[in-house]
């Protein structure tokens, strides 16, 4: 996977003041990011599952950023049960040949993580900032990539991030006081995961007929990012009581990134409640979609689907949100004036 760095390389980046004496490096794979399928999270997780269970201190994965908030949630959940220490993903926005490049900054901050955080959950560490003062660790079913080419694309969404990152100085600082504590538990491994799953952005024409079409290929859940407070057409509406009829659940998530679903407010989402959608609240689209095809590799009961959609396992869910989670834009920014 993306970034490849050499092992020297990587070992000659980290600073002394919290190097160890083993650090090995192994490729599971080398693909790129948009070639990743829910089967190669299942080889990435037996592989951490491996690691951890031999002893090491920590995992660091490194993984093009385009899908690794994919494959963070995926191990969020394979590892929800029990975890010793942190499983840290990390990856470049801008290559190794560049003067600009994150890739060692983040590197370092990464192999920091997994080897002196005292959490033991799966993290993405990336830049916090666009400079090189610290990196942030993201819970791995909160974090989205927000830009496409920015050092500081990924932000954790409807949650604060986990932790500050000063490599050079070899700090953590911690922002959540609520974490799995590092080496109380023992590493507990449920894999496995359902490719046919599939995350829908409804939008204003067809999008039922999407829908059908998934129905009719044999979809086994489908995830829909439904407008405002998660809601879609009438049309819609009548897939989704067709899909729930035929024993297909329906997860909605909102397209608006920010917030939470709400199906009891208007008489569209009573509706599609009646329907047999599951509002899956204020969990990120992406982390919804993966969650829905790791539940159905363990049971395809309509009820147990929504009850374990509508349960916290990693994070995904919270109760509150802060209005310092919502960012603010520059009002005072102008352009030819």
């Amino acid at each position: 996977m993306r970034p490849q760095l050499d092992p020297e390389e990587l070992a000659q980046a980290i600073p002394e003041a919290f190097s160890y004496s083993s650090i090995d490096v192994e490729e599971i794979f080398h693909i790129f990011s948009e070639n990743m399928k829910p089967r190669l999270w299942t080889r990435i997780a037996e592989k951490a599952y491996e690691t951890l269970r031999k002893g090491y201190d920590g995992v660091v994965i490194a993984h093009g950023t385009d899908t690794m908030g994919y494959t963070a949630a995926a191990l969020s959940f394979a590892f929800h049960k029990g975890l010793s220490a942190p499983i840290v993903l990390v990856g470049s926005q801008r290559s190794s040949d560049r003067p600009s490049s994150d890739a060692a900054f983040n590197f370092v901050s990464a192999v920091l993580t997994a080897s002196r955080a005292p959490f033991a959950e799966v993290v993405v560490v990336m830049h916090g900032e666009t400079g090189d003062s610290y990196a942030l660790a993201h819970r791995g079913t909160r974090v989205r990539k927000m830009h496409s080419s920015r050092r500081d694309a990924f932000q954790s969404i409807n949650a604060p991030p986990l932790a500050k990152i000063y490599p050079w100085k070899g700090e953590i600082k911690l922002l959540d006081s609520r974490f799995r504590k590092r080496n109380t538990e023992e590493t507990i491994l449920e894999n496995g995961f359902d490719e046919k799953v599939a995350l829908v952005k409804f939008f204003p024409g067809n999008a039922a007929e999407i829908i059908e079409l998934l129905i009719d290929a044999g979809f086994h859940g489908i995830v829909i990012e439904g407008t405002g407070f998660g809601h879609v057409d009438d049309d819609t509406i009548e897939v989704i009581k067709k899909a729930t009829k035929d024993g297909i659940p329906v997860a909605i998530a909102t397209q608006t990134i920010f917030g939470r679903v709400n199906l009891n407010v208007y008489a569209t989402g009573r509706k599609m409640l009646q329907a047999g959608a599951i509002p899956v609240d204020d969990m990120i689209a992406e982390t919804a979609y993966v969650k829905l095809s790791w539940i159905l590799a363990r049971t395809t009961d309509l009820d147990e689907v929504r009850k374990l959609m509508l349960t916290p396992l990693a994070h995904e869910m919270g109760e509150r949100q802060s209005l310092r989670l919502y960012p603010r834009w520059d009002h005072e920014y102008k352009v030819g004036v």
